[in-house]
């Protein structure tokens, strides 16, 4: 069976989502004393995450944005609807980036899921730290920016009533919207 885009990227947008919420509320920290079983799932969560991050903006980079401002979406909204999602898409590209650069610069060979070694390790721990951090402050901006992102549909969805939440939710949702 053939995939149209959109069908494929409404997969990966909603596959997206608890992989974000996880990441936002659950750190490695949270994860080490539940044992090694739970920290392999949650590094095996941070692969798909990655490898979905990665599809996204191989794609935007082929096709560019699936997705149009609407018609009922003027002036500063309409520039501010398409920057919105180039910097989610970007933001999660950079978020995958930022945790090779962690692999890289780390002390020891870091394996995402425990299947794909994610660098070489350079060890360089001072380096590493400046990376942590900014993997950190990058990946909770971008949690705020899909925050952002949800409240604007849901605006647009209700306020505008351009069935902003039709477009994306798969097709068995729409009765309830």
């Amino acid at each position: 069976m053939r995939y149209h885009r959109r069908t494929w990227l409404k997969w990966l947008h909603w596959s997206m989502l608890p992989l974000v919420l996880w990441f936002t509320f659950v750190q490695p920290d949270d994860i080490r004393p539940l044992g090694e079983e739970a920290f392999m799932f949650h590094s095996v969560l941070g692969l798909i995450f990655v490898s979905l991050a990665l599809l996204w903006t191989a794609d935007y980079m082929r096709r560019g944005l699936a997705g149009r401002p609407g018609p009922k979406l003027t002036g500063l909204l309409r520039t501010f609807h398409s920057l919105m999602h180039r910097t989610l898409i970007w933001g999660l590209f950079l978020v995958a980036l930022t945790g090779f650069l962690l692999g890289l610069t780390s002390t020891v060979l870091l394996w995402a899921g425990g299947i794909v070694p994610i660098a070489p390790p350079l060890g360089l721990p001072r380096a590493n730290d400046l990376v942590g951090f900014v993997h950190a402050v990058e990946f909770y901006t971008l949690a705020a920016l899909v925050a952002g992102h949800a409240l604007f549909h849901i605006w647009r969805h209700f306020g505008l009533h351009d069935n902003a939440l039709r477009i994306m939710v798969p097709r068995a949702l729409h009765r309830f919207l």
